[in-house]
């Protein structure tokens, strides 16, 4: 969507260069240096409160694994959907700059809701139909957690085999729970659940204005074909990635030294300053960003309105999310469908009907070329999918790593947070895009650039890879069952590697191999597979539940051993996937007829 609003006309009015005073900034006009700082706050907010998002719901709602990795997906599924919807309606009846406001101000006021998080779920134990209190003492790093059992305090630990071991004081075992017989629980306020939903509904909803429409603001700065647009978008592009290597760090470190309010709290202060910027601008964004003309008429309030409704609508689906049924065993692919919850539902069946649908279509009315073009740019958009599915486990299941098997001490000097660690991807995004561009265009000078279908399977294979490097990282695990950060840090290094090597080239693609009558479209579907992505991405992290008891596992050994038989499974599933595109790619690339 970002990219295709910068390839738009400019609003109503007259040509950029008429409306501009000449002011420059590094050449560009100066409205860019607001545009980019207005981003950049942006996404401090929201990579600040996604870096305590998982966290927050596992430690202080203390959902169990399925629940929060379940409930991150789903969540950042709707966040790349909702863009559609509000591209759609700032073309045709609010303007970008409008959308832009409104959604800085729902974003806000999400962010801000997410500071009532009420006192902290309280644990306990049901052991062969009997409920237990339960405690967890967490003034020592191992966080044990006790079953009080009248007078008697025993300590848990969970076992290989599944079953549950209760220790007493003295070490030994005072009584083994069978595999099945111990649940854990939380009772937690089912007000304050309510409020902590409807503020990731209120954040769905404001990004899906402001995430499309600020870029359509960059990009009516430039008059059609004026060469300085795509150094003006990387100059844009910066903003996001300085603003969240700023938030990863600041709000994590908040929300452990204060509490989870002030993390939140300083990512709703972010999200104000962009608000800030764009409201008062005194005058610098004149101009750009328009309403379109509507004859006399204004729908701005009737909008408004109907996207505050629209909350309670998002609530539900993430309510769905959270009490759907698993499906039954032996059900097979059918009665798993079935159990999907109704996002899933809508994400899979518009993806899956959508697909073949443009596919169809493109052989009836265009060319035999056109119909290739288009053919490519759907299997790149399948493969699209897996790639982001297994990247954006950094959210959850590796945040999570993170957390429990990760010893996040930086050579003795201090200890990062588990949130921190998401940090190190948009570290080396900044380190690393300039020497990818340097290194993509000497290789296109010398007629050796790999072409999209290849630089998408090695993506593919590269996120593969990381997990891997992890995987072996884990054989030099401590006594305590931790890697050091170090090898976390060498997953995000190549998974940001890998990143740039499809990320920048993917909306690039879908403009040049798209019918010019659907190209909007296409890019939608484009979008419409990141968030399938972001949805399967939670069902993967399930993958990797467990088991836990007040929010804490019950055996490191066990949570490692899972997450390293998760990892790799996926990161030999990705290589091969990725190995498999490389090799079709001279097929995929005939039919792109000289695409580039």
């Amino acid at each position: 969507m970002a990219q295709s609003a910068a390839d738009a006309p400019p609003g109503p009015g007259s040509d950029p260069a008429d409306r501009s005073d000449g002011a420059t900034w590094f050449g560009h006009p100066r409205q860019l240096a607001r545009l980019f700082t207005t981003e950049m706050w942006e996404r401090f907010g929201f990579y600040g409160m996604r870096a305590l998002l998982t966290l927050y719901l596992a430690e202080h709602f203390l959902f169990n694994d399925t629940t929060t990795t379940g409930l991150y997906g789903g969540f950042t599924a709707l966040v790349y959907l909702t863009p559609l919807i509000g591209g759609l309606i700032a073309d045709r009846y609010l303007g970008s700059k409008r959308s832009v406001k409104f959604g800085a101000v729902m974003m806000a006021l999400g962010y801000f809701t997410l500071c009532f998080g009420g006192q902290t779920a309280t644990p306990y134990a049901t052991i062969d139909g009997q409920r237990y209190e339960v405690q967890v003492d967490k003034s020592t790093e191992a966080k044990q957690q006790y079953v009080i059992d009248g007078d008697k305090r025993l300590a848990i630990k969970g076992n290989e085999n599944g079953t549950v071991s209760l220790l007493a004081a003295d070490g030994s075992v005072a009584r083994n729970v069978d595999k099945g017989k111990f649940e854990a629980g939380a009772d937690r306020s089912h007000f304050y659940t309510m409020v902590m939903l409807i503020a990731l509904s209120m954040i769905t909803v404001g990004n899906g204005f402001f995430k499309p429409n600020i870029s359509t603001i960059v990009g009516s700065l430039y008059a059609p074909g004026d060469r300085r647009r795509d150094a003006g978008f990387t100059i844009f592009y910066m903003g996001i990635n300085l603003g969240s290597l700023l938030s990863q760090l600041l709000c994590p470190w908040l929300a452990v030294a204060v509490g989870w309010w002030a993390g939140f709290g300083l990512a709703a202060v972010g999200m104000l300053c962009s608000w800030a910027l764009i409201q008062f601008d005194g005058g610098r964004l004149d101009g750009y960003g328009e309403a379109p003309e509507q004859g006399g008429r204004d729908r701005s309030l009737i909008i408004y309105a109907a996207s505050v409704l629209a909350v309670p609508l998002v609530w539900f689906l993430f309510v769905n999310l959270m009490n759907a049924p698993q499906a039954a065993a032996g059900s097979g692919i059918g009665g798993y469908l079935l159990a999907l919850p109704l996002m899933g539902k809508l994400l899979f069946g518009t993806f899956l009907v959508s697909v073949p649908a443009i596919l169809i279509w493109s052989y009836k009315v265009g060319s035999k070329i056109e119909f290739q073009m288009m053919l490519a740019a759907s299997v790149l958009i399948i493969f699209n999918v897996v790639f982001w599915t297994l990247f954006e486990q950094a959210g959850s299941s590796l945040t999570l790593f993170a957390n429990r098997n990760t010893d996040l001490s930086v050579f003795g000097w201090f200890t990062m947070t588990a949130g921190q660690t998401q940090f190190f991807n948009a570290l080396f995004i900044v380190l690393l895009a300039p020497l990818f561009s340097i290194m993509w265009t000497g290789l296109a000078k010398r007629g050796l650039e790999p072409s999209i279908p290849v630089k998408f399977g090695v993506a593919l294979a590269g996120v593969g890879i990381g997990f891997l490097a992890l995987v072996w990282g884990s054989h030099y695990a401590a006594a305590d069952f931790k890697v050091t950060i170090w090898w976390l840090a060498l997953l995000y290094l190549i998974h940001s590697m890998a990143e740039l090597c499809i990320s920048p080239v993917g909306l690039s693609m879908i403009t040049k191999l798209s019918i010019a009558r659907i190209v909007g479209m296409m890019m939608g579907l484009w979008f419409l597979s990141i968030s399938v992505a972001q949805y399967v991405a939670g069902m993967v992290a399930q993958v990797a539940s467990v088991e836990t008891v007040g929010g804490q596992v019950t055996n490191l050994k066990v949570s490692l051993d899972t997450y390293v038989n998760v990892f790799w499974t996926i990161g030999l599933v990705s290589i091969g996937i990725g190995v498999v595109l490389v090799v079709l790619s001279p097929v995929i690339k005939k039919w792109m007829h000289g695409v580039q």
